[in-house]
């Protein structure tokens, strides 16, 4: 069974610059939380473009994993998509968009995911939904934080 995570933003900067910040593959580790130990294994620097491939290293729960992504749509300023070629996910789409709004830039994050071994792994559901909120959590105040402080209303 697939599931979806939305989240949205809005900060008071200019889409380029946003777009911008979130172009730069060395940004992920700035806003994943530390406890992930969120480490990207691609040579740096990366170009990332449709068809561009990152790995990473993390660990969760004290566990050490590889996630492999490819950018599979690239539009900027307006809206990127990275899929999981490998990790822990059966299946993790994140698509990331970026529109004008009256304040300036609103964020918003659509992820459609499937835990592994579904539809065993179900049982697991609220476990993963609860992390995952609050790695979203981390990232939305860790771009309010890398971009403009205080600034930013959250939705």
């Amino acid at each position: 069974m697939d599931h979806v995570l939305e989240t949205a933003l809005d900060l008071r900067r200019n889409i380029d610059v946003v777009f911008a910040f979130f172009a730069e593959a060395q940004n992920l580790q700035r806003i994943t939380p530390p406890e992930l130990n969120f480490e990207i294994l691609t040579p740096l620097p990366i170009e990332i473009r449709a068809g561009a491939s990152i790995e990473y290293r993390l660990r969760l729960f004290g566990m050490p994993f590889r996630w492999a992504s490819l950018i599979t749509e690239w539009d900027p300023p307006h809206r990127f998509v990275d899929e999981q070629l490998r990790g822990p996910y059966a299946l993790w789409v994140h698509t990331h968009t970026f529109a004008p709004s009256r304040s300036g830039t609103r964020i918003a994050d659509h992820v459609r995911y499937r835990l592994p071994l579904s539809p065993m792994s179900d049982i697991a559901y609220p476990i993963v939904r609860r992390q995952l909120s609050r790695i979203f959590s981390y990232r939305e105040q860790a771009v309010r934080d890398a971009l403009l402080g205080t600034q930013a209303v959250p939705r």
